[in-house]
């Protein structure tokens, strides 16, 4: 628990309860001019309350993040291929399809079409 003591979280918490606090302020001043006639602060007034929910659903995550010890991914290494694994790699990128020879000798004859015409 002293780990949630430090002034890093202490700033959390504090900055926390006031943004709970005020968004409960807020909520409740528009519930007021709700009730003076302004229909548009109906909505406010169930949105603040959503807003201070949000704040205390993200400070508890926070918390049993911190508890459980999360850390960050760690990046991937990535191990080279082997020879062997990368000559049959490089071969097969080289090697000539059949059907993708066929459609670009057609898109070719197209574009010379398309110029002649021109």
């Amino acid at each position: 628990m002293r780990r949630f003591l430090t002034p890093g979280w202490l700033g959390l918490h504090a900055l926390a309860i006031v943004l709970c606090g005020a968004f409960l302020g807020f909520g409740w001043w528009q519930f007021d001019r709700a009730q003076s006639g302004n229909d548009r602060s109906w909505a406010y007034t169930f949105e603040w309350p959503i807003f201070a929910i949000f704040v205390v659903v993200m400070w508890v995550k926070m918390i049993r993040d911190e508890r459980a010890g999360v850390q960050p991914a760690p990046k991937v290494i990535e191990e080279p291929a082997e020879a062997e694994v990368k000559k049959e790699i490089i071969r097969q990128q080289e090697e000539e399809d059949p059907a993708l020879a066929a459609y670009n000798r057609y898109l070719a004859r197209l574009n010379a079409q398309s110029r002649g015409r021109g």
